[in-house]
Parts: C-alpha cells; sequence; structure tokens
C-alpha cells in the first residue's frame, strides 16, 4: 500500500470557462492555467503519480510543451491511470477537496464523481469530493484563486 498527496492552485478569472472535476461549472470566474486548469484532476494526478513514485503532473505534461496548451484534463488523468497500470498500481481510495468561494460545488459533485470514478476505474463510494470556501480570507476566499487538495491510497497487484 502507498499514500500520495497532491495540491494543486490556479488564479481565477472573469470570462473564462471554469472546469472541476471533468465538467464545466457554471460561473463568472475561470481558472487560468497551460491546460483547461481543472484544478482537481490536477491535485488528483499528483496524488495518484506521487503514490506510485512517478514524479509530478509537470514531469509528465510540462505546461511548456504546446501539445498540452487547452488540452481536457481528463486525457491527462487517463495518462496517469496508463502509467499506474503499467507499474500494476491500483486504486484502494482517492479522497480530495476543493477550495473555492464561488459558485457553490455541492450540486455537481456528484456528476463529478461519475466521471472521475470511470476514469480512474474506481465505484463511486471509494471517491470523495468535498468543497469548502476559505470564508472570504485571502486569495482564495477574495475569489481570486482556486486550490485543491488530494490523498489517495494505491496498492501494488504485482
Amino acid at each position: 500500500m502507498r499514500i500520495g498527496f497532491g495540491v494543486d492552485v490556479h488564479r481565477l478569472e472573469e470570462n473564462r470557462p471554469l472546469f472541476i472535476g471533468g465538467i464545466e461549472i457554471p460561473s463568472e470566474k475561470g481558472a487560468i492555467g497551460h491546460s483547461d486548469a481543472d484544478v482537481l484532476i490536477h491535485a488528483i494526478c499528483d496524488a495518484l503519480l506521487g503514490a506510485a513514485n512517478l514524479g509530478d503532473i509537470g514531469t509528465h505534461f510540462s505546461d511548456q510543451d504546446p501539445k498540452y496548451k487547452g488540452i481536457d484534463s481528463k486525457i491527462l488523468l487517463r495518462n496517469v491511470m496508463l502509467l499506474l497500470k503499467d507499474k500494476k498500481y491500483q486504486i484502494g481510495n482517492i479522497d480530495a477537496t476543493v477550495v473555492l468561494e464561488l459558485p457553490k460545488l455541492n450540486p455537481h459533485i456528484s456528476k463529478m464523481k461519475e466521471v472521475l470514478a470511470e476514469i480512474l476505474e474506481i465505484g463511486t463510494e471509494n471517491l470523495s469530493i468535498k468543497a469548502t470556501t476559505h470564508e472570504s480570507v485571502d486569495s482564495f476566499g477574495n475569489q481570486e484563486a482556486i486550490k485543491s487538495y488530494c490523498v489517495c491510497l494505491i496498492s501494488c497487484s504485482a
């Protein structure tokens, strides 16, 4: 059994799409990034890669590489899953938290879980996604940024 931890942060800007957990969330602001800036998927990728001792998301999908410009982060997550499978790892469970003042994410969490569980090849009961605010404190609370934390448990079947 191996434990991984991931974290990701993106600035927010008006008139941009907001992707979280593989779905677009209606919002006045969206995350800025080289890819679609899906903070939740990026944190999950880093947690899984870290648990398997395979580096981090930037090692595999550099923001300096034009082929990843605007890429759907679900594609990155699928590629991380291929790396894990190659090393004979399977996911036990994932627990993630998104820090965002607005919009409220609770109405979207079940859809996020469906989309991500399919890619991760786990049941939704093994994928926890939570949301919290920063109570109007700092750049996250002032709706200038979004962040996600993730921990995971993986095991090797080899």
